[in-house]
C-alpha cells in the first residue's frame, strides 16, 4: 500500500471515530440530564437502541408512538420520511436488534478522555454518565451548527424514552419494525 493512501485511510478512521464519539457523547449526556433516566444511561442495549432511533430519526416516530414526526427537534425532511433508512451512519442487524461494533472503542475513548465515567449499575450491565467536562463539551457541541440538529434529536429521544429499559426499547423496535429487521445477522440496515 502506498504510504499516502495509508495515511489517508488512517485519518479517515480517526475522523470517523471522532464523529461516533461526539454523537454518543451527546446522546448519553441528553439521557443523563433528562428526568426518568436516573441521571445515567443504564446498559449497552439501551445505548444501541437509543442510538438506532437517533441515527434513523424518520423511524423514531414509528417506534415511539407519542413522538410526532412533525416535532421540529427531529428536523425531518420530506426526503427523510420518504427514505427512512437512507442514513449517514447505518447500523447492522445483530441478534438483539440494531448494533454497531464501534461502541466499545467509542465508550473506551470517551472514558479515557474524561468525558464519560462508569456509574452504579444493574448486575451484569454497564452504566455511563457524563462528567462535568463531558457535559460542557456536549453543551458546546449542541450549540455549534454542525451538531445542533443531533443535539436536539438526542433531547427529544431522551424525553420520549424516559423510564424505558433497553429491553423494552428492543421489544418496541422489533414490534414496530419487524419487516425491516427480518434479515440475516450482520447485514447493514438500509
Amino acid at each position: 500500500m502506498n504510504p499516502d493512501d495509508y495515511a489517508q485511510d488512517l485519518a479517515f478512521l480517526r475522523e470517523d471515530l471522532a464523529y461516533h464519539q461526539a454523537r454518543v457523547l451527546l446522546l448519553i449526556d441528553a439521557v443523563c440530564h433528562t428526568q426518568g433516566h436516573q441521571s445515567k444511561l443504564d446498559g449497552l442495549t439501551k445505548l444501541a437502541k437509543l442510538d438506532f432511533l437517533l441515527r434513523y430519526p424518520a423511524l423514531a416516530p414509528t417506534v415511539l408512538h407519542d413522538l410526532d414526526e412533525s416535532d421540529p427537534r427531529l428536523r425531518l425532511t420530506s426526503e427523510d420520511l420518504a427514505e427512512p433508512t437512507d442514513v449517514e451512519a447505518p447500523m447492522i442487524r445483530y441478534k438483539y436488534g440494531p448494533w454497531d461494533d464501534r461502541y466499545y472503542p467509542v465508550i473506551g475513548a470517551l472514558v479515557a478522555r474524561g468525558l464519560l465515567r462508569y456509574a452504579a449499575r444493574r448486575r451484569g450491565s454497564v452504566a455511563l454518565k457524563t462528567t462535568a467536562a463531558g457535559h460542557r463539551l456536549a453543551e458546546e457541541l449542541t450549540a455549534a451548527t454542525p451538531w445542533s440538529d443531533v443535539g436536539q434529536r438526542c433531547q427529544v429521544i431522551a424525553e420520549k424514552t424516559a423510564g424505558m429499559t433497553g429491553n423494552a426499547l428492543k421489544d418496541l423496535i422489533y414490534q414496530a419494525l419487524a419487516g425491516l429487521l427480518d434479515r440475516p445477522h450482520r447485514q447493514v440496515i438500509r
